[in-house]
């Protein structure tokens, strides 16, 4: 099969690795990739929402199948964009409809979604700038501390959870009044805070049946002991500690099955990967979120963890019979930690050199925001590198994680140093 892949990020990178295992996959191009990718790949430069130039691709590569990384495409509908062109009807796409692709599209939909299946999440309501002052005054009748979720995409940066009252409502009116968010925050969801510790789960489905993938945990904040602003994820941990059996059962009970079944009953075309933002309070799993695509840095310990052939899984799904797929994931458990530039999530440098890759040993160097200048790897975006290791204890294969970093370099690099210290 010759296969089209989207996205430019860590996870891409670590997708490519996984398909790049299995006999069925013959040709494999990124787009637009990165300089991990180019090692392993065929980059193309194009962008992944530039839908006639996807077209093209496909067109010219023979593409049998497009798996899609990222948000965007989904959102702006690609799997409906190939659904109804005569040309590229027969190449099955692995992601949602833009109609399942609203659950990450659009904070409000995916509430109601929640609400309508009976799916424990916490209680909202959602306001835009015409009615400001009744979200206000909504914000008065909860308790502190108060979460503000820009309705659209905002790279995983558009939620704010705020210490008092006075904050709450002045982000608010920043929010829907000033833009902060640009188009993503014309409309903000409000949600009570649910106390408790955060994890990921992720589900592969075809629409009908699915497969849980491993769960992990990541870091969003910049600063260690998760303090500072919000980043796309410093690191991950995968399996989650405290995810045992029985907690495990009423995830898939209450959580997974309505939300598949949710899909058949409102008749959303969905092939592709449901992250589902958790926090368990007390013993119990509430949902936070949606994605619609596997998340970044999770992807980086989720896939590696997944011992099957992830193109036949793919194929599996594409043909609706992914009850048949061969499942089988490895006990050990893996770790990543993101190395991102000076600055990030703010203000960075980018086109510094990275040493000492070929160093690395009993590690996997996942490319994120990197790119190739006359032939060296070089930092091209905020998160630059995520360096995942395997061990039977994910307390050591943090520690080799780190043993690798150590031999890594580029101007200003950065990361944590606490990655799982909660656990």
């Amino acid at each position: 099969m010759n296969i089209l892949l989207l996205g430019s990020g860590g996870r891409e990178h670590a997708l490519a690795w996984k398909m790049l295992q299995s006999p069925l996959c013959t040709n494999l191009y990124v787009a637009p990739g990165n300089a991990g990718t180019a090692g392993i790949a065929t980059n193309i430069n194009i962008i992944p929402t530039d839908f006639d130039a996807v077209k093209q691709t496909a067109l010219d590569k023979a593409i049998d199948m497009v798996v899609v990384g990222p948000e965007d495409p989904l959102v702006k509908g690609i799997y409906d964009f190939f659904k109804n062109d005569a040309l590229l009807a027969h190449i099955p796409v692995i992601g949602p409809s833009k109609h399942g692709a609203e659950l990450e599209g659009s904070k409000e939909f995916a509430k109601k979604f929640l609400i309508k299946n009976n799916i424990p999440t916490a209680a909202y309501d959602s306001f835009t700038k015409e009615t400001v002052e009744e979200g206000c005054k909504f914000l008065a009748t909860l308790k502190a501390p108060y979460v503000l979720k820009a309705d659209g995409l905002a790279a995983g940066k558009g939620v704010l959870i705020l210490p008092t009252l006075e904050e709450a409502q002045q982000e608010l009116r920043n929010m829907l009044v000033g833009e902060k968010f640009g188009a993503a925050s014309t409309k903000v969801v409000i949600e009570e805070f649910l106390d408790g510790i955060e994890l990921s789960v992720f589900v592969l489905t075809d629409g009908k049946s699915y497969k849980l993938l491993p769960t992990a945990k990541d870091y969003k904040r910049i600063g260690e002991g998760d303090t500072g602003l919000n980043t796309g994820g410093m690191g991950a941990v995968s399996p989650v500690p405290f995810a045992d059996a029985e907690f495990m059962e009423k995830i898939e009970t209450r959580i997974v099955k309505p939300t598949i079944e949710g899909f058949k009953n409102d008749n959303i075309d969905y092939t592709g990967f449901v992250f589902i933002g958790l926090i368990k309070v007390g013993n119990d799993p509430f949902v936070i979120e949606y994605n619609v695509r596997m998340g970044d840095p999770e992807t980086e310990v989720v896939i590696p963890r997944l011992k099957s052939d992830l193109v036949e899984i793919f194929r599996h799904m594409a043909n609706q019979t992914l009850e048949d797929a061969t499942f089988e994931i490895d006990e050990r458990s893996a770790t990543t930690v993101m190395l991102v530039s000076g600055g990030y999530p703010e203000d960075y440098g980018k086109g510094y050199v990275i040493t000492g890759l070929e160093n690395i040993e009993g590690s996997i160097a996942f490319h994120a925001g990197t790119t190739l200048k006359d032939g060296q790897a070089v930092t091209s975006g905020g998160r630059v590198i995520a360096v995942t290791s395997y061990d039977a204890d994910f307390k050591e294969a943090i520690k080799k994680s780190y043993q690798n970093i150590a031999k890594l370099n580029f101007d200003k690099m950065y990361y944590r140093t606490d990655i799982g210290f909660d656990l």
